[in-house]
């Protein structure tokens, strides 16, 4: 018996046969041809030989968002034709097809046997909780701004005054490399000091996610260089490396703190309703099996705008607790439970102010992490007043109060609202 991926996919075309589109996909990623082949070849070559599950067409009008013919296409793929590893399963079933028009991978499924080799996140929501020792509400979470230029000495002020403000995760810039005024291991020494500083006054927690850089071969000796100099978590931009890195980082067992993925690049990949791959399978799914703990993308809200639709089906990928098999499966049908994988932390990202926590927090529910860089370093009285802002709006709608009502006593939210409003 077989196993077998299954991938969705999108094919927009106003004239094809879309049955024999789907077909001919499902031949040429696997054997590359059928039909012509002696009958004894087929009997050794069909346990690798595509299979196609569902074709669902959509005329022209059928769907108003999208004012083109296309189909939904289901293909199973062997998992005989491919390593267990994440870029063998995209080039198998995505590699040359993205260049063959207007396609777009929206799903993929994995087989128990291909998602045994991914133990996904190894901290999870859980630990993270854990770790900051918060267990009743939304992380909340600040971004160094205008960190290009700055010594380590500007860069632990402007550190010392978001960990003031009560924030529970501090994150380097995605842009922020290894560089002579603020190199990794001087920076995460100096970071983590004024971190113990705060600490000492708020009695808070916090992880500090310093950026991981360098060349491929030498990011798990860099990873090891920042834990050893204190460092309590890891910023990694997944997308530029690859999954199969984050999956080797989040599997090194070196490797002790929690890893925070950054959605960079990802807008080469989602946005376009033609070409390329979904946001919940880019920033949701293959996120989490690669092991990571938290993960960025762009919220619905603010200033680098996702469809919120799109922000939902990434918040099921990282949260649902099994992910459900529905195809046929080695000709059998049925539903196949693959081992359960810790959750990953959602992190809606990109203009957030405090006027926005209730509308996140009633899309996402407690399980996220608020995600501040402009509402905290913008606030009219100074970036530790900020933090406060946003403490106080979750405060505010943990205690069934209204902005506007816990803000009457709590001037820094009180600040910010004037500053930004209220969306609630």
């Amino acid at each position: 018996m077989n196993d077998y991926c299954l991938a969705t996919y999108r094919c927009f075309d106003e004239k094809a046969d879309f049955h024999k589109k789907a077909q001919s996909i499902a031949v040429g990623l696997t054997v590359g041809s059928w039909t012509d082949l002696p009958e004894a070849q087929k009997k050794s070559m069909e346990p690798h030989l595509g299979l196609v599950i569902d074709v669902k067409i959509f005329e022209r009008g059928a769907n108003p968002a999208l004012q083109d013919r296309y189909a939904d296409i289901q293909i199973a793929y062997p998992d005989v034709n491919f390593s267990r590893d994440i870029p063998a399963l995209l080039v198998t079933v995505f590699g040359k097809l993205s260049m063959d028009g207007r396609i777009k991978l929206l799903n993929l499924s994995f087989s128990p046997a291909f998602l045994a080799a991914f133990p996904g996140p190894k901290f999870g929501i859980q630990g993270v909780r854990n770790a900051l020792d918060v267990q009743d509400r939304p992380l909340l979470m600040s971004i160094f701004k205008s960190v290009i230029g700055h010594d380590v000495q500007g860069l632990r002020e402007q550190f010392l005054q978001q960990a003031l403000g009560g924030v529970d995760l501090i994150k380097d810039d995605e842009i922020l490399f290894e560089n002579p005024l603020t190199p990794l291991t001087k920076r995460v020494e100096i970071c983590m000091e004024a971190a113990k500083q705060a600490e000492a006054e708020t009695g808070q927690k916090l992880l500090y996610a310093v950026n991981l850089t360098g060349s491929t071969s030498r990011l798990a000796e860099q990873a090891e260089r920042a834990i050893a100099a204190g460092a309590n978590a890891l910023l990694f931009n997944v997308l530029a490396y690859g999954f199969d890195t984050l999956h080797e980082l989040s599997t090194n067992p070196n490797i002790s703190v929690p890893i925070m993925a950054h959605p960079a690049m990802a807008g080469a990949f989602y946005p376009s309703p033609h070409h390329g791959v979904s946001a919940s399978l880019l920033l949701g799914k293959l996120m989490r099996i690669a092991g990571a703990d938290l993960v960025l993308f762009p919220s619905p809200y603010g200033s680098v705008v996702m469809p919120k639709d799109e922000n939902m089906a990434i918040k099921h990928d990282l949260l649902t607790t099994h992910l459900e098999q529905d195809y046929m499966y080695a000709h059998t049908e049925g539903i196949h439970l693959v081992p359960s994988l810790k959750t990953s932390f959602p992190v809606p990202s990109a203009g957030i102010h405090p006027g926005l926590v209730p509308l996140i927090l009633k899309d996402f529910g407690h399980e996220v992490v608020v995600n501040a860089g402009g509402g905290v370093h913008g606030h009219p009285m100074g970036a530790a007043a900020g933090g406060r802002a946003f403490r106080q709006a979750i405060d505010a709608n943990l205690n069934g109060s209204t902005l506007v009502q816990y803000a009457e006593d709590h001037p820094e939210l009180q600040a910010a609202i004037t500053a930004w409003g209220v969306k609630e």
